[in-house]
């Protein structure tokens, strides 16, 4: 592994997580690393948007040197209500475009949240459950601390559900909307807190300063609804990849 476990200052962490420090253009051949395990044919959980690109990419190239991905399969963690799947800017269309398709996945082995409704947030975590669960949860970390779009008062016990989105969230969002912050959905399903604790094993990718306040409250500070992201304190096995400008004490 290319990355290096960081002495200072995270230290203590949760005795169940490690954090690997690299440089930003080396996150994702390090991420990689550590999702390609469960390869050839586990259950992988994928986030989306630019946080986690470089490893889907260092993914991709291991596919084209031999790592086997066909057989993997995928649940994503959100999607935005009132976007079709076509859309290519809901996560359905990034998934299949940016993940599946490149890693020779079938549509038949990818999931991702769709509906409003809360027979649809239930038909999402059964489906869950019927796969066996998730072997390895990619995640990013927000600005707030949310992860997926589980929102700063999100509870350690949600499960899938729909969601208002944060207004700070929906301006980080709205360059994939041209900019324009009324095309951002206000609304999105999201796997829970919960849902995301009950991955096997869970890998955090942060980069930037702008991520850093939020990154040492998830990794040091109290457990609390108010950075839902500090509820990864409690899982029994996190990796988080990060740069050092996302790991820098003074942010």
């Amino acid at each position: 592994m290319s990355g290096t476990t960081l002495d200072a200052p995270l230290v203590p962490v949760s005795p169940t997580t490690r954090v690997l420090a690299c440089a930003t253009d080396e996150i994702g051949e390090v991420a990689a690393d550590v999702v390609a395990t469960v390869a050839p044919d586990g259950v992988l959980g994928v986030a989306t948007g630019s946080s986690p690109l470089a490893l889907y990419t260092a993914l991709i190239r291991r596919r084209d040197e031999g790592l086997s991905t066909e057989r993997l399969r995928l649940f994503a963690l959100d999607e935005y209500v009132g976007l079709d799947a076509d859309d290519p800017r809901s996560y359905a269309a990034y998934v299949r475009a940016v993940i599946a398709e490149p890693l020779g996945i079938p549509n038949d082995r990818v999931r991702v949240p769709s509906g409003s409704s809360p027979a649809d947030a239930e038909a999402y975590e059964r489906s869950i459950v019927e796969a066996g669960g998730v072997d390895l949860q990619i995640v990013g970390i927000g600005r707030n601390g949310h992860i997926g779009f589980n929102e700063p008062g999100s509870d350690a016990e949600t499960r899938t559900r729909v969601v208002e989105l944060d207004e700070s969230t929906r301006r980080a969002n709205a360059e994939h909307f041209d900019g324009d912050l009324s095309l951002v959905p206000a609304r999105a399903m999201t796997q829970g807190v919960a849902t995301i604790l009950s991955a096997r094993r869970i890998v955090l990718v942060a980069s930037g300063a702008a991520k850093a306040a939020a990154l040492r409250s998830a990794l040091l500070g109290p457990v609390t609804a108010d950075n839902p992201a500090s509820f990864l304190q409690r899982h029994r096995d996190v990796t988080v990849v990060a740069d050092l400008d996302a790991l820098r004490e003074d942010r």
